[in-house]
């Protein structure tokens, strides 16, 4: 015969725990001494119990091999100590620093992560959101490709989170990658260059028109003309179109919407004959994985990915009652509000150089 622990949904057999069935909770309070509703919250809510008490818990529950049902708890909690991140392209190295964040956070939490691959598409984003509403208690947007309408109607059902967009009533953490481009178009005015052309990303992308408006403004201060080219998809075979549009169009210095497609770019200009940065200079976004070691190393926008990560994770817990009170290092100004924005900063390598004196002619 088998029986339900009270108020744990742990299935365990009568018998006393032993080889061949499963360790209980009420196993655990028997080896600790405390009640089995505080071996129940030392497991799944531990910021509510005291440290020591924890510690011992989770010391006993380790030695006597217990493993939580985790769909029995969900059904008598309400909860499935799961969170869904949502990526749009789980390939491009940019999410891998996103979602190494959102894991390392929520294993210190002690829930689980699914990671959804969206494949840059707003019917997939949708579906997947439908899909995970039983299976997860709050979801992460990275980079959504859905409207700010679409997204705050999921936001009414399920706690969200959103990386780099900015959804009206919808916690939100932003790359202040605006701040980069104004970094990035001082630095190429420092160089001598005049004329800067902005390679830009998908329309879909809120981040790509974000990233256009600061360069357009920054480049009116300064004095600089600014051109567009694109839409194109984010990734590295996307530059050898950018780049030969880059050719032709004369430039001297191009801002990438991200590193895949600057990388892309280097690449081809390499085969055409045009020399980086010595007839073309060459700017990323991102700093991901390998931007360091390309030919050139790519000059680019560094943000901070992976704390982009770790801090969705920390205002989404905190939303859902799951997360003590944050530092500021792990909360900054801004998130009681809803809102937190992470600097970031120009890291200058070798595909940037003085303006030619005359233009690269296309071969």
């Amino acid at each position: 015969m088998s029986r339900t622990d009270s108020g744990t949904g742990v299935v365990a057999d009568d018998a006393e725990a032993g080889v061949g069935r499963r360790v209980t909770i009420r196993d655990i309070a028997d080896a600790t001494g405390v009640a089995p509703s505080t071996v129940s919250r030392a497991l799944s809510l531990p910021d509510r119990v005291n440290h020591v008490t924890q510690q011992r818990i989770q010391q006993a529950a380790r030695e006597l091999g217990y493993v939580a049902n985790s769909q029995a708890r969900a059904l008598t909690s309400g909860r499935t100590r799961a969170v869904a991140v949502l990526v749009s392209d789980i390939t491009n190295p940019f999410y891998f620093d996103v979602i190494r964040g959102t894991q390392h956070q929520l294993s210190a939490a002690g829930w689980t992560q699914l990671l959804v691959d969206t494949e840059e598409s707003a019917d997939a984003e949708l579906a997947a959101l439908s899909a995970i509403a039983t299976k997860a208690d709050g979801a992460v947007l990275t980079a959504s490709r859905l409207s700010d309408a679409q997204i705050a109607r999921f936001a009414e059902r399920t706690p969200l989170v959103v990386v780099n967009r900015r959804p009206a009533g919808v916690p939100s953490v932003l790359i202040d990658t605006p701040g980069g481009v104004e970094q990035a178009v001082q630095h190429l005015v420092s160089l001598g260059h005049r004329d800067v052309l902005y390679v830009a990303g998908p329309d879909s992308s809120w981040s790509n028109e974000r990233r256009w408006r600061a360069l357009v403004r920054v480049a009116k201060r300064l004095g600089v003309r600014v051109a567009r080219i694109g839409p194109h998809a984010p990734f590295v075979d996307s530059g050898a179109a950018a780049a030969d549009a880059a050719v032709n169009a004369g430039a001297t210095a191009c801002i990438a919407f991200n590193d895949l497609i600057a990388i892309g770019m280097l690449t081809r200009l390499r085969e055409r004959g045009v020399r980086v940065p010595e007839d073309m200079s060459v700017v990323g976004c991102d700093d991901i994985f390998g931007a360091d070691f390309c030919n050139p190393p790519l000059t680019t926008m560094t943000s901070p990915i992976e704390r982009a990560g770790r801090v969705a994770i920390r205002m989404l817990l905190g939303r859902l009652g799951a997360a003590p009170s944050a530092s500021g290092d792990d909360l900054p100004d801004g998130h009681a509000a809803g809102a937190v924005a992470l600097p970031t900063h120009l890291t200058v390598r070798e595909s940037t150089g003085p303006a030619p004196t005359s233009p690269h002619r296309p071969s």
